[in-house]
């Protein structure tokens, strides 16, 4: 009888012990499963806090987009700017878009709106140039920006519109064009230049990397 006794309690015992393990590994679950969500709702907070900044920062972005017609005018004017010794009513009206022009440049960067003017021997960025035509440039890197023929701009670190350059030709030998003769015509260059440089704007204006 005492055996019997002793048997039971083991097996009741034993029993015991695997409700108990059991629980062990349900309750481990559910708090993995807990920490788990926790994560997931933290990281979907994060999201969409950075979307909504995203929107605020950008939300100008197509207003800016309709200036640069503006700036680009007015940059246009002052390349074209009459000589020095004109009259005192011309280099007053020059004057006057001169500080038009340096106010709209002020109002843009006081918004985080950047002007993209690569130099004359600057390395051909192609997440901020667009390339329009090839040139041979003795002075210049092959590849590298031989002029800069409309100026870029990015909004906070995100590109608008790119700059359209005028690029050194890589092939060597090549034939030199006459003088303010491009080596290719705009179209044609334009494409190729395209194609070479693995670059394409997207529908926003904004610049495509095609060299994957």
């Amino acid at each position: 009888m005492s055996e019997d006794k002793s048997f039971e309690e083991a097996e009741a015992e034993a029993a015991e012990l695997d409700e108990l393990e059991s629980a062990r590994a349900e309750a481990a679950a559910l708090k993995e499963q807990v920490l788990r969500f926790a994560a997931e709702a933290e990281n979907t907070k994060r999201r969409a806090e950075r979307e909504a900044n995203d929107a605020r920062a950008y939300a100008i972005q197509k207003f800016a987009r309709d200036l640069l017609g503006v700036a680009d005018n007015l940059a246009r004017a002052m390349a074209a700017r009459p000589a020095e010794g004109d009259a005192a009513a011309v280099k007053n009206f020059v004057l006057g878009i001169e500080m038009t022009e340096k106010e709209l440049l002020t109002a843009f960067e006081r918004n985080g709106l950047k002007r993209i003017d690569p130099q004359r021997g600057e390395k051909f960025d192609p997440h901020k140039h667009q390339a329009m035509m090839e040139q041979p440039g003795s002075d210049v890197a092959p590849g590298a920006v031989i002029q800069a023929l409309q100026s870029g701009y990015e909004l906070l670190g995100r590109l608008v519109r790119p700059a359209m350059v005028v690029v050194a030709a890589k092939t060597s030998g090549a034939a030199a064009p006459g003088a303010g003769e491009p080596s290719l015509g705009a179209a044609e260059a334009a494409a190729e230049a395209s194609s070479a440089y693995g670059h394409e704007t997207d529908e926003a204006g904004g610049a495509v990397d095609t060299r994957a």
